[in-house]
């Protein structure tokens, strides 16, 4: 019999592509390998460069010298509404590596110690989403009421809708629109009459996870969209979905071998270098060697974009000096391995502390081993802390919420940083550039790319598949021209 074909692969793999115009594309995290695994689907021929040794960029997974596993530098969870991720997933052929939650349940524990599970009940979104915050026992009445107010903004209902220039086609309320640009997150809720204790059970763990910034710093546009997304109409798109496997093998390497597989390359320790003359892409240098390609798609952080040229090329002088100005918010994981079980949920809620949410990598992977991983996003106030007081500091929040814990025994412990994590998203933070640059032939797509989204894996996902869209297009258009 013949063995099943690995994740991302087939047993009868279409044949190699014939010669046609190659396209480059530049980085191998959810951006580039998207983009890549689209642009190889529409007929292009495709070669990936990647600087570091593995793939995954700021989304990948290493091997725990200690124990062995397979640990991913930072914790990473998807939702319902993640249209185009899971459209990639099913693509390379992994979307059966991850855990769907089907009814948004969430366990929190506030600082008096006190738990309670806020659960979205079987009826009609964004009603699923009032009516579980209704019935939250965490809350008192009047916290409870004061969500009313902010419930037509969830609802679409203050204006008609609007319909933004997403890939994904969802409908908008107009209340995105509304929102005025300097507004914080905290001014919005403020003017929604959102009692203190609701924002920091709910409304700052939520705007954390999603925007890896503060309540305070946060512009509240993303914030909204955000909300609309996850408690929309599709009554399945606040469902929490957990990657089952490390996050390389999720989707790195089953994407590495999905390209291969079609006769596609991908290269790592491989640092490129764009050259541009008058305005149009001449070719790419990888360690002395000139390759030449009809397209490039750079998908580097903001911070990177510089690092592609020899020298800045003036038609980008604008893009450039906007992402130089772009500010980063860290993310600080911290990972504690036990002598035995302390958590019975896959992830439990810490509002109001340091690190804002645990997540039990035993129930989300399988296996014996007691790991817990917590993380602190938006942080600023830690990030320059030593690895040490990470990790008391971590302890400390996790046996003053879980009992188990109090007893178990510290195993082992590391802390990863991950400095610039994200891009701002404060009010006044330069804007976000298009898809096509001003280079003929020079196009860009990442998580920072004015996808309309905050900094997430769904935005990196949507930029990668705009990229390979806006190519597709133009190759139409200039084959129907010849």
């Amino acid at each position: 019999m013949t063995p099943p074909a690995p994740p991302g692969t087939s047993q009868n793999p279409p044949a190699p592509p014939s010669p046609s115009p190659r396209v480059i594309v530049i980085g191998a995290g959810f951006a580039g390998l998207s983009a890549a695994t689209a642009l190889a689907e529409a007929g292009a021929r495709v070669l990936v460069l990647e600087a570091r040794p593995a793939l995954g960029g700021r989304a990948t997974a290493v091997t725990d010298r200690d124990t062995g596993e397979r640990v991913d530098n930072g914790q990473h969870i998807l939702m319902g509404c993640y249209d185009e991720t899971l459209r990639f997933l099913q693509r390379i052929g992994t979307q059966n590596l991850v855990r769907w939650q089907t009814g948004l349940a969430v366990s929190m524990i506030d600082r008096r110690g006190a738990e309670s599970t806020l659960q979205l009940p079987a009826v009609a979104s964004p009603l699923h989403f009032l009516g579980g915050v209704l019935a939250w026992d965490a809350l008192t009445w009047g916290e409870r009421a004061s969500l009313l107010r902010v419930g037509p903004a969830l609802a679409g209902t203050e204006v008609p809708a609007l319909r933004m220039s997403l890939p994904v086609g969802r409908h908008f309320s107009a209340a995105v629109a509304e929102t005025p640009p300097h507004e914080t997150v905290r001014q919005w809720l403020t003017r929604h009459g959102q009692a203190e204790r609701l924002c920091e059970l709910l409304w700052e763990p939520l705007a954390l996870a999603a925007l890896n910034q503060s309540l305070d710093q946060a512009a509240a546009h993303y914030f909204v969209t955000v909300l609309q997304r996850m408690f929309g109409t599709n009554p399945v798109a606040a469902a929490l979905v957990l990657p089952a496997v490390p996050l390389d093998e999720l989707y790195a390497e089953p994407a590495r071998a999905w390209l291969r597989a079609r006769g596609h390359e991908v290269r790592t320790n491989a640092p490129a270098r764009v050259e541009v003359e008058g305005g149009r892409l001449r070719a790419v240098r990888v360690r002395g060697e000139r390759l030449d390609a009809a397209a490039v798609v750079s998908t580097v952080p903001w911070h990177a974009l510089g690092d592609l040229f020899d020298e800045p090329p003036p038609e980008l002088a604008a893009t450039l000096r906007d992402a130089a100005a772009l500010g980063s918010s860290p993310i600080v994981t911290v990972n504690l391995w036990f002598d035995r079980p302390v958590m019975r949920d896959a992830l439990v809620g810490l509002p109001g502390r340091h690190f804002q949410w645990v997540f039990d990598k035993r129930a989300i992977f399988g296996g014996g081993s007691s790991h817990l991983s917590l993380v602190s996003s938006g942080a600023e106030h830690i990030v320059a802390k030593g690895n040490d007081e990470l990790v008391q500091m971590a302890l400390a929040e996790v046996r003053g919420a879980l009992p188990a814990a109090r007893a178990a025994v510290l195993r082992k412990a590391t802390a990863v940083r991950e400095k610039r994590s994200t891009f701002s998203l404060a009010p006044d933070a330069p804007p976000r550039p298009q898809t096509e640059t001003a280079i003929d032939g020079f196009y860009l797509a990442g998580d920072w790319i004015d996808t309309g989204l905050p900094a997430t894996i769904e935005s990196a996902v949507v930029s990668g598949h705009r990229a390979a869209d806006v190519l597709a297009t133009k190759n139409t258009k200039h084959t129907k021209t010849h």
